[in-house]
């Protein structure tokens, strides 16, 4: 069963569990279940995502309950007028906080601007050596992206030498080879934690929340924060 975080009659919110994609797709022929099939069943009526969440990230994933509202939410993420926070967990000491203005290219090669700003909420230096070093830093931030480029967060933290832990397309591979043999974890972590919003019916101001799953948490647990 998946977890529901907002329903009401327009719209309906989950906290997609990392792995799971949120709907078929050509490209990923070894998924057997989809967000948008498995919520459907549940709930007993037909739902449409309005917006995209990778499917090795975590976290909110709001779905429409009719096509009025679907393209109405569509807009507004398409007019960046929806706050969307993450969290997520990145190799090294992050600043306190930082603004990442760099252009990412699409698959047509057409550069579009993207923007990302994040603060570190912790950090933490484990005594398990890494190369030529004798421990391990890490840090947990929180990202805002302001633009909604296709794996923004996780190029834009790779291009400031902060990969996020378990990322394996823009990722470590040394940090990525640690976690999966020290502590079993190939984990993306990434987590959408939270969405803010106008609704498009009610004319109110909504503001979801999503609870860090149980890989991340593990992770917290070993940083000790």
């Amino acid at each position: 069963m998946l977890d529901i975080l907002y329903r009401d009659d327009c719209l309906i919110a989950i906290n997609k569990p990392h792995g799971l994609l949120v709907h078929r797709s050509s490209i990923a022929a070894d998924a057997e279940e989809f967000a948008l099939q498995l919520l459907r069943d549940q709930v007993g009526l037909k739902v449409n995502p309005v917006h995209r969440l990778d499917r090795a990230t975590g976290g909110i994933l709001l779905f429409a309950l009719s096509k009025e509202v679907e393209i109405a939410m569509q807009q507004q993420f398409s007019d960046n007028l929806v706050n969307k926070k993450y969290t997520a967990i990145v190799r090294g000491y992050t600043p306190d906080s930082e603004e990442i203005n760099y252009p990412l290219r699409k698959e047509n090669g057409v550069l579009q601007g993207a923007f990302t700003v994040y603060q570190t909420l912790n950090r933490a230096e484990i005594p398990v050596p890494l190369g030529i070093h004798d421990t391990s830093r890490y840090s947990l931030i929180e990202i805002k992206p302001t633009t909604g480029r296709m794996h923004q967060i996780r190029k834009h933290m790779s291009h400031v030498f902060h990969p996020i832990i378990g990322d394996t397309t823009h990722g470590c591979n040394k940090q990525n080879k640690l976690f999966k043999e020290k502590w079993n974890m190939t984990t993306l972590l990434l987590h959408a934690s939270q969405l803010s919003f106008n609704h498009p019916v009610m004319n109110a101001h909504i503001v979801i929340e999503a609870p860090l799953q149980a890989e991340f948490k593990r992770v917290i647990q070993i940083m000790r924060w």
